[in-house]
């Protein structure tokens, strides 16, 4: 384990709860000193008191840890909180529909910040029939590669895994679609919202020709 609770984290804790120090020491049975000396940092709880401080302050002892409690409100009804977690040893992706503490390989991971697309990190997005054919300009070597492409809507999340060598390009169902995004092996997480109404079917709308004319200018301009 990397990480351990810390003084300022029960401090914390403890004053979101509105707890004295006598009355968590009463709780975990140990004495208001030896709270005072944690939150000081001239001391740490013993490892088996770690159970009992997270039940106090109703949290789990990942979040006691981190020092970042979850707090979700119906994330259940809501895809577009989606957060996307990402480890830098062996790859792994995780996704969530709200705050999460999350570890893997040993690393507490933080959720990817979404960037705007750039002339680094182009995406062509055709229409066929109901589907997306989601395109990402971008080399798909063994060192520097797109991980995944995703899109979500309010209820929805798809996820299509992509691998070195292979293509940068994906088919996702149109229905309920509102953001894509896409990851890169070295600069991260990029997005971009679904322009209003291209999932609508009755209004005939194809952005076929923008995005090639957009495409032909992208390679005119960055080779």
């Amino acid at each position: 384990m990397n990480q351990y609770v810390t003084g300022a984290a029960i401090r914390e804790l403890r004053e979101k709860n509105k707890m004295t120090q006598a009355e968590l020491a009463e709780k975990l049975g140990v004495s208001d000193k030896t709270v005072s000396k944690w939150e000081t940092g001239k001391g740490y709880p013993d490892i088996t008191l770690l159970e009992s401080i997270a039940d106090a302050f109703k949290i789990s002892v990942p979040e006691l840890i981190s020092g970042n409690p979850v707090l979700n409100a119906n994330v259940s009804a809501n895809m577009m909180k989606s957060k996307f977690y990402v480890c830098p040893v062996c790859g792994n992706v995780i996704h969530t529909m709200g705050e999460a503490v999350i570890h893997c390989h040993g690393i507490q991971l933080h959720p990817e910040d979404a960037e705007p697309t750039d002339e680094n990190h182009m995406i062509f997005i055709e229409r066929v029939e109901d589907e997306y054919y989601v395109r990402i300009d971008h080399e798909m070597t063994k060192t520097h590669y797109i991980s995944f492409i995703a899109a979500t809507g309010s209820d929805i999340c798809q996820m299509i895994k992509l691998y070195p060598e292979g293509k940068a390009e994906a088919r996702l169902k149109i229905s309920g679609v509102r953001k894509i995004y896409f990851y890169c092996n070295r600069d991260g997480l990029f997005s971009i919202n679904v322009v209003k109404g291209i999932d609508d079917k009755e209004s005939g709308y194809d952005n076929y020709q923008e995005r090639k004319e957009l495409e032909e200018t992208a390679k005119m301009l960055f080779g």
